[in-house]
């Protein structure tokens, strides 16, 4: 059986709200903002809410999608702009991770001649 999940404090919530915005995933930053004590352990933290810091993290990707999209499409309009490489890597990270994967075709040849069972005759 589950548990049922607790409600987060006010203090988890300024945690991961900071975390995934002025604290650009920086913990320790999130943490001070969020008014934990200097002397209180990431651990202690990032433990009780690695779910939570995942399901953000899926968030923040899904977010980002679209603009990984655009910085592809922006590469097939300008390819020699300064870094479409990197750009093309890093959207085809983000759009890996958020499940939008190149789509793989796979082509089956034989060298034997092919077979073909029809249906028996009728008497028309």
């Amino acid at each position: 059986m589950e548990k049922p999940e607790k409600p987060l404090t006010e203090k988890q919530e300024a945690f991961l709200d900071h975390l995934f915005s002025d604290a650009r995933g920086n913990v320790r930053v999130a943490m001070d903002l969020a008014g934990y004590s200097k002397t209180t352990a990431m651990g202690e933290v990032v433990g009780s809410l690695k779910e939570k810091i995942i399901e953000r993290s899926q968030m923040m990707l899904a977010l980002n999608a679209p603009k990984a999209v655009f910085g592809i499409t922006d590469v097939l309009d300008d390819p020699s702009a300064m870094g479409a490489k990197n750009s093309i890597a890093a959207a085809k990270e983000v759009l890996d991770r958020t499940g939008l994967v190149k789509k793989e075709q796979v082509e089956v040849k034989t060298n034997g001649g092919g077979m073909f069972i029809l249906p028996p005759k009728t008497g028309d």
